[in-house]
């Protein structure tokens, strides 16, 4: 980020909720823990979301599934994400995370993860439109709170239905759609087909926000241009360059944006160690940062003896040392 460079940016608002920008992180099952989402804000995103939370686990009290919940001050606005099959449930889970004052409210229709859909939750819903609207309807009676769904483009080439689900979306009062433009029985193979959004767009009259292969600054504003949607959705992108947010503002801003330095790396990614540990303590920490110190470094020279090392990693000392050795390399060889 330039010195001194402040951020004019159109400013993106779902249902009652104002953002700073049109820019949104993905929810990341794994990965978009608080940590995470607190770096992802400092790097200028103007909407994080929670890992997808279960409504059921939710409503049976498990501890785990509300350690999700926790959020802080400086990550706000924050949208949780709920999945589940069940009416009742998710009306219910919709209000304990209303309770807990997330400012937001996101329901899964999208996950094509196998033991998600054998619940009948995530893109499995988009099979059912009637019951996805009796899911959508319960959860709006249950919460004031602004209420998006993220879809696909349907389950199959054969069941393309999203733009059918999301009429139904509006229908049962949601305030924004998220389409990520791939069928479920795809994953994330394949290339996400930007039209679907656009079409998305000039279907209905609530936020449309884009997701699917926006690997780069450029290509963020590539699909505002292209398809005229309200936001867009970054996720695997930003794993390895948390960066993309306020790279993805400047470009948009001055027609060009500055790179990490080598230091700038290092320190993100010793702060993104240090609030893990006091996060989930050290050893969970130390198991989550050695993939994610790959990832940081990916597309950066010299690797090999940095994943090499990877393994023999156990904790703080050792993680330390293996990311200091690479970049102090990195600076030896006058690479910035």
């Amino acid at each position: 980020m330039r010195r001194g460079f402040v951020y004019n940016s159109f400013m993106l608002k779902i249902g009652t909720l104002q953002l700073r920008n049109w820019l949104i992180l993905a929810p990341m099952s794994g990965r978009t823990n608080l940590p995470f989402r607190l770096i992802a804000k400092e790097m200028g995103t103007g909407l994080v979301c929670t890992e997808m939370i279960s409504a059921m686990g939710l409503t049976r009290g498990q501890a785990k599934t509300h350690t999700y919940l926790n959020t802080h001050a400086d990550e706000r606005p924050v949208a949780a994400q709920l999945f589940g099959a069940e009416v009742d449930v998710m009306a219910i889970s919709a209000g304990i995370v209303t309770e807990k004052g997330v400012d937001a409210i996101d329901i899964n229709m999208g996950c094509p993860v196998k033991k998600v859909v054998r619940s009948g939750s995530g893109a499995a819903l988009m099979r059912d439109p009637r019951k996805a609207a009796r899911i959508l309807t319960a959860v709006r009676r249950s919460t004031p709170v602004p209420l998006t769904v993220k879809i696909r483009a349907g389950w199959s080439p054969q069941e393309a239905n999203a733009l059918e689900i999301g009429r139904v979306i509006e229908e049962c009062g949601a305030d924004g759609i998220c389409v990520h433009p791939r069928f479920a029985v795809q994953g994330f193979y394949g290339k996400a087909d930007w039209t679907l959004i656009r079409r998305m767009k000039e279907s209905v009259k609530i936020p449309v926000i884009g997701n699917g292969d926006v690997s780069v600054p450029s290509l963020a504003l590539k699909m505002r241009s292209e398809t005229n949607c309200d936001g867009v959705m970054i996720g695997r992108a930003a794993l390895s360059n948390p960066w993309i947010f306020k790279q993805t503002l400047e470009l948009e801003q001055t027609g060009s944006f500055a790179t990490p330095t080598p230091e700038e790396r290092l320190c993100l990614i010793r702060k993104h160690y240090e609030l893990l540990m006091g996060y989930i303590g050290e050893k969970r920490a130390t198991h989550l940062m050695k993939g994610l110190l790959l990832l940081y470094t990916k597309g950066l020279p010299n690797r090999g003896p940095l994943k090499s090392s990877v393994s023999e990693i156990d904790g703080k000392e050792r993680f330390f040392t293996a990311a200091n050795t690479y970049f102090e390399g990195m600076r030896g060889e006058g690479l910035s």
